[in-house]
């Protein structure tokens, strides 16, 4: 059984929300999953609220404990870090980003237990030296840096955890 596609006109207008409305559709977008400030008030903004009225709203879902940003930078840092597997590097950008405060962002990374970030570190880049098929060594090495490089981890602990990856494959 098929079901007719639902049309989507560009001149149609966009379905704005009444206070009301906003207060309850607000309550379950931040309910479905941790949100910060910017999120909301970005979703606000596209639904026709904003200025004043907008900043209520975020003050209440704070009141009502649905907008935690400590809370969602916690949430943000520990997701990334173990199902993405970004580096620091790169967590602290996407948080800087979205405007988390720098005592919310410090709280957040305080999620990443530095033994475990460097035996991430360490796998990750045996899995990319095994992957990358150069013969040359400079160029694996260079490849499987820059690859490094692009999930966020900091370039002196790269080096380290390349050193210690070839001393222990002894080549």
């Amino acid at each position: 059984m098929s079901y007719p596609r639902k049309e989507y006109n560009p001149e149609q207008p966009k379905k704005y929300w009444s206070l009301q409305e906003a207060k309850i559709k607000i309550a379950a977008y931040c309910a479905y999953q941790e949100r910060c400030q910017e999120e909301v008030r970005n979703k606000l903004t596209e639904k026709g609220i904003y200025g004043t009225q907008a900043e209520d709203l975020i003050a209440l879902m704070i009141e009502e404990g649905f907008l935690n940003e400590e809370r969602f930078a916690q949430a943000f840092v520990r997701g990334k870090y173990r199902l993405k597997k970004w580096g620091r590097i790169k967590i602290l950008q996407e948080l800087k980003l979205r405007k988390i405060s720098p005592n919310c962002i410090k709280s957040g990374m305080k999620e990443i237990d530095p033994e475990e970030y460097w035996e991430l570190l360490i796998h990750q880049a045996e899995k990319k030296w095994l992957s990358v098929k150069d013969t040359d060594l400079f160029k694996k090495k260079y490849k499987t840096q820059q690859y490094l490089m692009s999930r966020g981890f900091e370039t002196d602990m790269i080096q380290n955890a390349l050193e210690e990856m070839i001393s222990r494959q002894n080549i």
